[in-house]
């Protein structure tokens, strides 16, 4: 095992005493090409080209002497350090921090970042990084190879935002372009890269306060508000009680998409976007879409509406994690369970109808339940009935995409 194992950081500026010390006792230095490039780097030290991280530990842990690893910015911030202290390894780390690209990022364009949302995006996770760039107005990505500003801006198709890339952060070749969304598939990017994404509707909920990133208290509390926070009467199957049932059972979480279709006042949506998914809202009535964009802006949430009739207008959409279906029958649901979302809740006025969709359901692999929801208004000052609603809950869990 080696001796002793430094992790430095690097930003571009000198390096700190400690720095130097390290690097110079160090007869084993990692990192990448510019950083083995470095003046302090020992002529007899083995060098190390950092790819895999788990890769070079394992080199590092069979090493006899003493190793240094260098990272870009803080290598304690989605870095390396996380993958040399894991057990297996053995390794006993000590660090030497810098500014993290991150930081750095937002430096170069002299914006705060307290507010902002810190995703990374590699092949596996740039869905649900593109889905946080929908849901909230200032997030930071560090990108990977095949996961850059390019696959951002195309996954973010009919989503409006501004770029601002960092490229090279620290180095000679150091750049910082602005472009928008749209705009970022037409150029190559080098690597390594941080995209700050700006954009959504003005006071949309992000701010400094007391927490980093979105401020999960902001609004009013509870999952679902009365039908008066909508502006009055709401359609068939937005009731208060089922749209609580139905946030419950898909769970929506930050990084998911859900689909919301026959999307009505927009009160479902704008409740899945409050709790930081990224949402589109579907309607065929123009009216309904009105209302939906009405709502998120009141309640100072994204969503991304779209006109037209299921189920073809959701051949083009992204896909979902988890779907509402607030209308449109059996060809919706089948359209839907055919893109294999996570979860599905949908809700039938009669018994006959909840069988067909739970039918339909099943036949598609999913695992069904439904049960029948009452809900009774109660006047409390004579404890008169006001309000009476019934309706049969399904909701479909596909079990080999269930977490």
């Amino acid at each position: 095992m080696a001796d002793r194992v430094t992790v430095i950081g690097w930003d571009g500026s000198p390096l700190t005493d400690a720095a130097r010390g390290a690097l110079g006792a160090a007869t084993l230095v990692a990192g990448a090409a510019h950083h083995l490039a470095l003046p302090g780097v020992p002529p007899a030290a083995e060098r190390i080209r950092l790819g895999s991280v788990a890769l070079a530990a394992r080199r590092i842990a069979a090493h006899r002497g003493t190793a240094v690893v260098f990272a870009d910015g803080d290598p304690a911030f989605f870095g390396v350090v996380r993958t040399l202290r894991a057990p297996e390894f053995g390794l006993e780390v000590e660090v030497v921090p810098a500014v993290s690209s991150v930081a750095a990022a937002f430096s170069r364009a002299g914006m705060p970042w307290d507010d902002a949302q810190v995703v990374v995006a590699h092949k596996r996770t740039l869905r649900r990084a593109v889905n946080v760039c929908r849901a909230h107005t200032k997030v930071a990505v560090l990108t990977a190879p095949g996961a850059g500003p390019a696959e951002l801006g195309l996954l973010l198709e009919g989503v409006h935002r501004t770029f601002v890339i960092c490229e090279e952060l620290g180095t000679e070749r150091e750049q910082v372009t602005v472009v928008t969304s749209d705009k970022a598939a037409d150029h190559s990017w080098r690597d390594p890269n941080v995209v700050i994404v700006i954009g959504g509707p003005a006071g949309a909920g992000e701010g400094g306060g007391w927490i980093a990133g979105r401020d999960p208290a902001a609004g009013p509390r509870g999952w679902t508000q009365p039908a008066q926070a909508y502006g009055g009467a709401l359609g068939e199957g937005e009731t208060d009680l089922l749209r609580a049932a139905q946030l419950a059972r898909l769970g929506p979480r930050v990084g998911d998409l859900v689909w919301d279709i026959g999307c009505g006042s927009g009160a479902f949506a704008t409740e899945a976007a409050r709790g930081g998914a990224a949402v589109i809202a579907v309607d065929r009535d123009r009216e309904a879409c009105a209302r939906a964009e009405s709502a998120a802006r009141h309640f100072g949430v994204q969503l991304q509406v779209v006109h037209g009739s299921a189920p073809h207008i959701l051949e083009n959409l992204p896909e979902p994690d988890v779907v509402r279906i607030g209308g449109g029958g059996a060809a919706v649901v089948s359209a839907v369970a055919d893109r294999r979302p996570q979860r599905i809740v949908a809700h039938a006025a009669t018994r006959d109808a909840a069988e067909l969709v739970g039918r339909d359901l099943t036949e598609h692999g999913y695992q069904v339940e439904c049960a029948l929801l009452q809900s009774v208004e109660l006047d409390t000052r004579a404890w008169t009935e006001t309000e009476r609603s019934v309706a049969f809950l399904l909701s479909g869990v596909l079990p080999d995409r269930a977490p």
